[in-house]
């Protein structure tokens, strides 16, 4: 058996980021889960429906590992990622830094593992891997810390499908240079506010809320069980390691915590008022698509629409004000 005993849990929002702030934890370094969504420039908006769905994924910051590694490259920590299409060596990867005191993080499919109770695959979890016995890894998952079988974790590093990677490990080291917040900021926030306003595709950015508001109207016509799925929608939009509203409480309170290392910004109070009403938005359109679900009653399809073309005008503008801040 080996473990690593200074792990200490906290209260955590999202899988990645606080698999990743356990690893900065243990280098010494202190950095908020707001605040690393921030600086990875991670923080956007995407629906995405195809042909085999019956409701689209909605999600609000980018794709998986990639906010670690922008996060990572804006502050200078050094990150050691490794994916290998070999069970041997993916243990490997985790057993020597294990053996070396150093906790690893990884990306999996949270199907398989025992503490994680929803029937569905979703392979852009992320754990992080403290210890480990002859038959069981010690993992830290999103604030908690849970026993899961060597067997099942393999099972999770090794499905296929949608986000999934070749058993992605990774370890973070502090480099000789650390970058600064309040150097970092300012530019990423102009970086997120840029993709935001002008996205690739019209189901990104402030274009994908639009699309959302003009698709939900017609999603009680898209399912056979609404009242599970319209409830497993809204409960992901809220739950679902968002921090709520579709992660715009986590993006509220980043440009707060921004203000401690830009006080007075006239540019990011702004933006912490846009924000506050936008996500406030985000919670009532979770509650009335779980309304609907419930009664089968179009009207709060219809109400929520509007209020997500509402959403989509507060965050464009919020997103405008941003792209303002300046540089010292």
């Amino acid at each position: 058996m080996k473990i690593i005993d200074n792990i200490k849990p906290f209260k955590a929002i999202n899988c990645e980021t606080s698999a990743t702030r356990l690893l900065l934890l243990h280098e010494g370094v202190e950095y908020s889960e707001p605040m690393m969504l921030g600086l990875s420039q991670g923080f956007g908006f995407i629906y995405w429906k195809m042909s085999f769905m019956n409701l689209p994924f909605i999600g609000g910051r980018a794709k998986p590992y990639e906010l670690t590694k922008v996060f990572c490259e804006n502050t200078g920590f050094e990150v050691d990622e490794r994916q290998t299409s070999s069970r041997n060596k993916a243990w490997l990867n985790v057993e020597q830094f294990i053996d070396m005191g150093v906790p690893v993080a990884l990306q999996l499919d949270a199907y398989h593992l025992e503490h994680f109770y929803h029937s569905f695959h979703f392979a852009g979890h992320f754990v992080t891997v403290y210890g480990y016995d002859s038959t069981h890894a010690y993992v830290f998952d999103t604030g908690k810390v849970y026993k899961v079988s060597l067997e099942n974790l393999e099972k999770a590093r090794f499905e296929r499908g949608s986000m999934a990677a070749k058993a992605r490990s990774y370890t973070i080291r502090k480099s000789k240079v650390q970058i600064a917040p309040e150097l970092i900021i300012p530019d990423a926030v102009r970086k997120i506010a840029d993709g935001f306003l002008n996205p690739p595709l019209k189901c990104f950015g402030y274009l994908g809320i639009k699309k959302l508001a003009d698709d939900i109207q017609n999603w009680l016509s898209c399912t056979d069980k609404p009242e599970k799925e319209l409830y497993d929608q809204a409960d992901l939009m809220e739950n679902g390691g968002t921090g709520g509203a579709v992660f715009r409480n986590m993006f509220t309170a980043f440009l707060n915590e921004s203000l401690t290392y830009l006080p007075s910004n006239p540019v990011l109070e702004q933006a912490v008022e846009l924000y506050s009403q936008a996500a406030a938005n985000w919670t009532a359109t979770a509650d009335l698509i779980k309304s609907a679900g419930r009664t089968n009653n179009h009207k709060y399809l219809d109400a929520a629409s509007a209020v997500c073309f509402e959403t989509a005008e507060i965050e464009k503008m919020a997103m405008e004000c941003l792209l303002r801040i300046k540089s010292d």
